[in-house]
């Protein structure tokens, strides 16, 4: 078990060679999290205070004001290894997909409960794509001029949000 220690904010760096951006917007969300939940994943370091994997949630520590973050420390990791962890650290959360009907099932359960959804860092089209929430609002004038330059041949997937060309399409 590694041990977790407190870092000043001052005393770490980014990673020059990060290969992933965040968004404020991603970073404003990770934020939110923090704030909700608390920090529950330490941000991993070198023993020069150069961040290996974590820079969203530094970047979001900063920005609610804190001095100090829960670190773990490598030490004696070559570059490559470090480059390696930082791509990996992020890659591999990619290669998982949601099941459905339980991520409705919860996300259900939370709404219900009073729960703030946008703590999950899903959007509010997402959120209705998974709830299955369809607006029948009437659309604005700018919404309609959207439609109406749509391809009268291409169709979108209601459940995966994929675009169809019928012309492709060859009904047996």
């Amino acid at each position: 078990m590694r041990n977790i220690v407190y870092k000043k904010t001052s005393d770490i760096y980014p990673y020059d060679s990060n290969p992933r951006f965040h968004s404020p917007d991603q970073i404003e969300k990770v934020a939110n999290s923090i704030k909700e939940f608390g920090w529950t994943m330490p941000v991993l370091i070198d023993e020069n205070g150069e961040i290996i994997a974590g820079h969203g949630r530094v970047l979001a520590g900063k920005k609610l004001g804190l001095t100090e973050i829960p670190c773990i420390v490598e030490t004696g990791w070559s570059e490559a290894k470090k480059k390696a962890y930082c791509i990996a650290d992020n890659k591999l959360t990619e290669s998982s997909s949601w099941e459905n009907d339980f991520l409705k099932l919860n996300m259900e359960f939370i709404k219900d409960d009073g729960f703030d959804l946008k703590l999950t860092g899903f959007n509010d089209n997402e959120l209705d794509k998974i709830l299955g929430n369809v607006d029948f609002d009437i659309g604005s004038l700018e919404e309609q001029g959207q439609l109406d330059t749509k391809q009268p041949n291409v169709t979108i997937c209601p459940h995966c949000g994929t675009e169809y060309d019928l012309n492709d399409v060859k009904l047996k």
